[in-house]
């Protein structure tokens, strides 16, 4: 148990300095603190080490007492996370802070750091308007007004949208369904027929899906799905299952897949039981090389790995083979079509219009959710590096190292980014170039307007219809969100 002692005596000290403020007196020396269990600190989760450390000050909801309020955005001594970081760790003895140099280690200050970071989120988001659209019902937003009609209801867990030439959708369902939508907005009843078979396990099953840039052409229609095997054991309650993502391409004939062809599976050595982390997206670029996302799976060290294929980044030819110019990797092992690597468990990808560029959205763990740009051979730094922490509050990583890429953008707290897209359209000429992008958990889609690479506006266009799955910019310039729970197509309009 950690000692009361060093509490009590924070406490004292805090009240000591501020009687002696407000008399003009010199204040106390900051006394030498009592030994401390340090076994018991280092187990602690961030919500424990606050209320141990913190909250007698800065008081049990973060609105100051002794101290003042973490939450009411006034920072004296700086706001930023360094600033932060500095002032927890050598304190400052004139207004009675303690300095926790020697007791919390740097891991723990990030934890608390993020902790602040969602309470003071939370406190200023309270009582904020954010746009909810309503049917029938004008929308507005800083740069463009929006109506929103309703494309598909009744599908089951939708994963993403792509768009034939014909005016007709394909939607792929998680369970392992792929929909058609009709030209006029009514959702075929029957599946398409004779798609391949995915595993269906946890947040596996069938993912992304894009067509070819030359699909008037070549018919090309590519899947990212869960690949492996799902075996009943008797005498078992759970069915023995091993996964991992794949990438498959077909052609679509009628309501008939045909033509299959397998582009991408890993050796079954890495396929896993775990539930967790599939990535999966899918994306092109203007070379017509085909990049792909396999997700982390959970794994921690092994996304380091090279020669393993979780949490990396692929670029293929769109037939599978690996291009002669990809990067080079000292590890001989490495498994061929790496293009970057260190990711966690991205879930948007998407190519700038203009640049060309390739971005990609990663869930962080509790908190440190990015926005990267993808570069040749680069380290994206899972799990060494993180904006984040464990989800249970206790410390993870750090936030640098060399050698290793930052962010574009990050989020603090989490908003657990899924769907990603430019958007090229001409209805929206405001945000012709902006990227949009998805988040489950807040229920949000998010405008990002970026300059040289760097994001410099944010906003919220919509928020709390549902969890969104999937954000994709239509050849017909509207802008249409997937959500799930409801589980549906929505269409943004330009308000007349």
């Amino acid at each position: 148990m950690l000692n009361r002692t060093i509490l009590q005596t924070a406490a004292i000290l805090a009240l000591s300095v501020s009687l002696a403020t407000a008399q003009n007196a010199a204040p106390p020396k900051l006394p030498e603190l009592p030994p401390i269990d340090q076994a018991a600190l280092a187990k602690m989760k961030v919500e424990d080490l606050y209320k141990h450390l913190c909250a007698t000050c800065h008081g049990a909801d973060l609105n100051g007492g002794l101290a003042p309020s973490f939450i009411d955005g006034v920072w004296k001594h700086g706001s930023t996370d360094a600033e932060i970081a500095r002032t927890i760790l050598k304190g400052n003895i004139s207004l009675g802070m303690t300095p926790w140099e020697g007791i919390l280690t740097s891991d723990q200050i990030r934890s608390l750091i993020i902790f602040i970071r969602e309470k003071e989120k939370e406190a200023r988001v309270k009582g904020v308007s954010y746009p909810k659209p309503e049917p029938g019902k004008v929308t507005r937003t800083q740069l463009a007004d929006y109506t929103i009609e309703t494309v598909a209801e009744g599908l089951e867990i939708p994963w993403s949208i792509a768009f034939l030439p014909d005016g007709r959708k394909l939607v792929t369902e998680r369970p392992g369904r792929l929909r058609i939508i009709s030209k006029d907005d009514r959702l075929l009843p029957n599946p398409v027929a004779n798609t391949p078979t995915v595993v269906v396990h946890g947040q596996g099953g069938l993912l992304d899906v894009v067509l070819h840039p030359d699909f008037r052409k070549n018919g090309w229609i590519y899947l990212a799905v869960a690949d492996g095997t799902k075996k009943t054991i008797p005498g078992k309650k759970k069915p023995e299952v091993k996964a991992l993502t794949a990438i498959v391409r077909g052609r679509l004939k009628g309501d008939r897949w045909t033509d299959t062809e397998w582009i991408w599976k890993g050796d079954p050595k890495f396929y896993d039981g775990s539930g967790a982390h599939f990535g999966s997206r899918i994306v092109f670029d203007k070379k017509g090389f085909l990049y792909f996302i396999v997700g982390e799976r959970g794994a921690l060290m092994e996304v380091q790995d090279l020669a393993n294929p979780k949490g990396k980044i692929f670029r293929l030819h769109d037939d599978g083979r690996v291009p002669r110019d990809n990067p080079k990797f000292d590890q001989a092992t490495a498994v061929p079509g790496v293009f970057s690597y260190g990711h966690r468990n991205p879930q948007g990808m998407a190519r700038h219009p203009r640049t060309g560029r390739i971005y990609a959205t990663e869930h962080g763990p509790r908190g440190g959710d990015e926005l990267n740009l993808i570069q040749a051979g680069r380290n994206y730094g899972w799990p060494v590096i993180t904006w984040g922490m464990n989800y249970n509050g206790t410390p993870l990583g750090k936030t640098h190292q060399e050698g290793m890429e930052q962010p574009n953008h990050f989020w603090v707290p989490s908003i657990a980014t899924c769907g990603l897209d430019f958007y090229d359209g001409r209805k929206f000429r405001k945000w012709r170039n902006d990227l949009f992008v998805g988040a489950l958990k807040q229920e949000e889609v998010r405008r990002l307007r970026l300059k040289d690479g760097k994001v410099v506006q944010e906003e919220v266009i919509l928020k709390g219809l549902g969890r969104v799955r999937d954000v994709r910019s239509g050849p017909d310039g509207f802008l249409y969100v997937v959500l799930n729970k409801p589980d549906s197509v929505l269409r943004l309009v330009p308000a007349k």
